[in-house]
C-alpha cells in the first residue's frame, strides 16, 4: 500500500497530465479548430498546427517509451523524430489523428503513475537519475508550453469559434 506521501504526490501528478490549475488542455485548445485551417501556416511561422500538436503527441510518446523501458530505450534524432516532415502539413483525418493518440499516450503514463508498483521517485534504469515524476513534470512542461503556443497562434489566424472569451 502507498504510504500518504506517494499518494498525495501520485495526485498531483495526475493533475498535472491532466493539466488541472492553471493550464488549458489541449482538448480544450483543439476543440472546434476549423478543417480548413489545419494545413495552414500562420504568419511568420514555419509550421501549421497540425504539426505542432503532432510535435506533442511525438515527444510525449517518446517520453512513455522511457518510461516504460528505459533500459531498452533508443533515443529519437532530433528534429527529425519530434517533428512531422515539413512537407507533411497534416489533414482533418491527421488532426483527429494526433488529438486521440495524444490522449492514449496520455492515459498510459496516468496508468503508470496510478500503478502503485512504480515508485514515482524511483530512479529509472539505465537513466542518470531520471524517475517517472522528472518526467511526468518534462511532459506537463512541455505541453504547457506548446498548447500555450498553440492557442496563441488561434489567435493570430483567427480560428476560435466567435462565442469563445478571453
Amino acid at each position: 500500500m502507498d504510504a500518504p506521501e506517494r499518494r498525495e504526490l501520485r495526485d498531483e501528478l495526475l493533475g498535472i497530465l491532466s493539466g488541472r490549475g492553471a493550464h488549458m488542455t489541449l482538448e480544450e485548445a483543439a476543440a472546434d479548430f476549423p478543417p480548413e485551417a489545419v494545413a495552414r501556416r500562420p504568419p511568420n511561422v514555419d509550421y501549421t498546427p497540425w504539426q505542432l500538436l503532432e510535435h506533442i503527441r511525438l515527444t510525449q510518446a517518446d517520453i512513455l517509451d522511457y518510461v516504460r523501458d528505459s533500459a531498452a530505450y533508443a533515443g529519437r534524432r532530433w528534429p527529425e523524430e519530434y517533428w512531422p516532415a515539413p512537407e507533411d502539413l497534416g489533414t482533418p483525418e491527421a488532426f483527429a489523428a494526433t488529438v486521440a493518440g495524444y490522449r492514449a499516450d496520455r492515459e498510459a503514463l496516468r496508468a503508470i503513475v496510478r500503478d502503485r508498483a512504480a515508485d514515482p521517485l524511483a530512479v529509472l534504469p539505465n537513466t542518470p537519475g531520471h524517475t517517472i515524476m522528472r518526467e511526468c513534470r518534462v511532459v506537463a512542461d512541455h505541453d504547457a508550453y506548446h498548447i500555450g503556443e498553440f492557442a496563441i497562434l488561434r489567435q493570430v489566424m483567427g480560428t476560435w469559434p466567435p462565442d469563445r472569451g478571453r
